[in-house]
């Protein structure tokens, strides 16, 4: 009864806190946003990797009319899970235009080229699978209202499939850091002795290396990838929880029902998993948080150096390699957006992280 009332008021104390609410929040959409991605996104291909070059560095809200043109063989349809996970691939070739007209064999179309060029083609009714009658239904009109990149692909559809690279590599580098590093903080502060020693070394010459060098030499022993950089940055992330943890278990160690527990008999076990590692719950949570906005700052570091999340799947940290040149020419959003969905993911789990410190009364 104690503690259903005692974590009913850290949720309270936590809800009262605006800044934590702010960071859920956020948090929240970008969940929803990272699983529904290649719903929400405009280009539903997969990585949103459709490209027009022709439209390259588009400034946002651009909007140009499309001309669809069907691929051959067409693609086989995907269901709701297929699209849901990996996107739906392109039924066709979209080809920008500005204006068409209609002949009797074909569909006559001026070709965009760029703002102030065009190039005139023609398109055979057996090739648009269409008919003067339906002609209309192959032509859309699309806006890109963040812009597009130099490949002409959507900036806002990159970006919201990129949330899913940043939210699944603070999980992963999370659960990879908790893992290690809770169970090597117990067994030092547990046991002590040489264990103790043997632990804090590791740590000392881990702590010693600088952080962004040892996972450049973790990721070139593993490789680069999807999956490695997530592994890489959980290893090195292990350092700091470990230490929290065994501060944590010195204290409670000591305690009267820890004692009981040795004199009952309890074995090692079932003393560090039952009695002590519930009780510092509220400070593995706040370090947990921390070291998610740390891993999506470490991730977007490492993909924007090049050794992370390889093309065309989009990082945004990636995004920003590729499109900070644009800062100081004609379109600076392409880079500063991928930088700002960062900066509000990063401030979003730093929030939360100080209301659960706030909330649960860490020391």
């Amino acid at each position: 009864m104690n503690n259903t009332a005692g974590r009913t008021s850290a949720w309270q104390r936590l809800l009262r806190n605006r800044g934590a609410v702010a960071g859920l929040c956020v948090i929240g959409l970008a969940i929803l946003t990272s699983i529904f991605a290649y719903y929400l996104a405009p280009d539903p291909t997969p990585n949103a990797n459709r490209m027009t070059l022709e439209i390259g560095g588009a400034r946002p809200g651009f909007s140009v009319a499309m001309l669809e043109v069907p691929r051959q063989p067409a693609p086989a349809p995907v269901g709701f899970f297929e699209r849901l996970v990996n996107g739906a691939p392109a039924a066709g070739i979209y080809i920008p235009i500005k204006t068409y007209s209609l002949t009797r064999d074909s569909l006559v179309a001026e070709r965009y080229v760029d703002e102030t060029t065009t190039a005139r083609e023609a398109f055979a009714w057996s090739a648009l699978q269409a008919t003067p009658q339906t002609a209309a239904a192959r032509v859309s009109r699309h806006t890109y209202w963040l812009g597009t990149d130099r490949f002409g692909r959507d900036i806002l559809s990159r970006l919201i499939v990129g949330t899913r690279v940043s939210l699944s590599v603070g999980c992963i580098a999370v659960l990879i850091s908790l893992t290690i590093g809770v169970l090597l903080g117990a067994m030092a502060g547990y046991f002590r002795g040489w264990v103790d020693e043997g632990v804090m070394w590791g740590m000392n010459v881990i702590w010693a290396i600088p952080t962004l060098l040892l996972v450049f030499a973790i990721t070139l022993a593993l490789g680069k990838g999807f999956w490695q950089v997530f592994i890489a940055v959980g290893l090195t992330l292990w350092v700091s929880v470990a230490r929290l943890i065994r501060g944590q278990v010195l204290v409670l160690r000591e305690l009267p029902f820890i004692e009981a527990t040795r004199a009952l008999g309890f074995g090692h076990a079932r003393t560090i998993g039952v009695h002590i590692l519930p009780n510092i719950a509220g400070p593995v949570m706040v370090v947990a948080a921390g070291n998610f906005a740390t891993a999506i700052v470490v991730e977007a570091g490492l993909s924007f150096l090049g050794v992370g999340v390889q093309p065309p799947q989009p990082s945004w940290g990636l995004m920003i390699k590729e499109n900070y040149n644009f800062i100081i020419t004609h379109n600076p959003v392409l880079a500063l957006a991928p930088g700002i969905a960062i900066m509000l993911l990063v401030l979003a789990f730093n929030f939360l992280g100080n209301g659960l410190r706030d909330a649960l009364d860490v020391k």
